[in-house]
């Protein structure tokens, strides 16, 4: 393993000084910075960690605030925390996760503390009551999600007021005029969760908007549940041709449920859903779908606290576009008669 005697007798300098190339604490000639640099690539120097955040103050440890509230699908979240874990470590930082619903409490506890140099938030409620202190915290923080008033604070997230108006529009190309949006569980919508919220928002704007008929049920994520919610709208909507699904666990049990009862996807009842493309990619039908990019977003929030670290500045708002991708599951509505 190199070591930073490695780097310096290289270098043709001492070890102090390539440590101060590396911390930036005492300023040394630009020629000599550049032959530290040098060797440092030609060997294959890595500084470790802990030295880095001792020579500058920092922990090199970044806090992933994740509650697992109920009605969060876990194998979806666990898809933002990996990708932050290994950007991370791709800027030499670890990363601390924080899934208690601890709310303000905890990050104040964690705030108050060396233990963290910046944080990452997520499940983010419209009026989020963590809001007033991150906005005062001395650290840096990106959330992923947008609350109702953003200002002062560093968001990022999938379009998703966007994302539902694609499916709705998707839906309305295809000629069909009475469609569903099956959503999230009912206590996140009653916790005013930002990107359902949005979701149904978009939807139902686009297809207002198109002249469709259009309904939004929130749903628990069970198959019991998926169950019910289709005999339900089959009750109530029987002229239903489209439905777009934003709960995870529920698209294929609702697809199966429907199909029990006697509607083929996608020739009776056109289906389009909000997740993961290889959940969609993987499904017995391969399900029309909008992505949920959670590498990127997660990589993307990444970048920017390592941006906000370096006192440059970033932007307030980052939303990714939807990206719809048609497959199995939806197709032009058949007017009978």
């Amino acid at each position: 393993m190199v070591k930073i005697t490695d780097v310096a007798q290289h270098a043709g300098v001492s070890p102090s000084t390539v440590s101060y190339a590396l911390s930036g604490k005492r300023p040394i000639s630009d020629e000599t910075r550049q032959r530290i640099e040098a060797s440092i690539r030609e060997l294959g120097y890595r500084p470790h960690a802990g030295a880095r955040a001792l020579a500058s103050s920092r922990s090199n440890v970044l806090a992933l605030v994740i509650p697992f509230r109920a009605g969060i699908h876990v194998p979806v979240v666990m898809q933002f925390a990996v990708s932050v874990v290994t950007t991370a470590r791709q800027h030499d930082h670890d990363v601390l996760l924080l899934t208690q619903e601890e709310g303000e409490e905890g990050l104040r506890r964690v705030a108050d503390t060396a233990l963290v140099d910046a944080l990452i938030v997520m499940d983010v409620q419209l009026h989020d009551a963590r809001l007033p202190l991150l906005r005062a915290l001395d650290r840096p923080s990106v959330l992923i999600g947008f609350p109702a008033e953003p200002e002062g604070l560093t968001c990022i997230d999938l379009d998703f007021e966007a994302a539902g108006g694609a499916c709705a529009a998707h839906l309305a190309e295809l000629g069909h005029r009475c469609v569903a949006l099956v959503g999230s569980p009912p206590e996140v919508y009653l916790r005013e969760t930002g990107f359902a919220q949005r979701v149904a928002h978009g939807f139902t704007a686009a297809a207002r908007e198109r002249g469709l008929t259009s309904m939004v049920y929130p749903c628990e994520s069970t198959r019991a549940a998926a169950r019910a919610m289709a005999e339900r709208l089959l009750r109530e909507h029987p002229e239903l041709t489209g439905l777009m699904v934003h709960n995870e666990p529920l698209v294929q049990p609702l697809i199966d449920a429907f199909r029990e009862l006697g509607l083929r996807v996608p020739d009776d009842l056109s289906v389009v859903a909000i997740c993961p493309d290889e959940q969609a990619e993987q499904a017995p039908v391969p399900i029309t779908s909008v992505a949920i990019p959670s590498a990127e977003i997660g990589a993307e929030a990444v970048g920017l606290l390592m941006r906000k670290l370096d006192g440059l500045p970033v932007p307030g708002a980052t939303l990714l576009p939807p990206r719809l991708t048609r497959r199995a599951t939806t197709t032009r509505r058949t007017v009978s008669g």
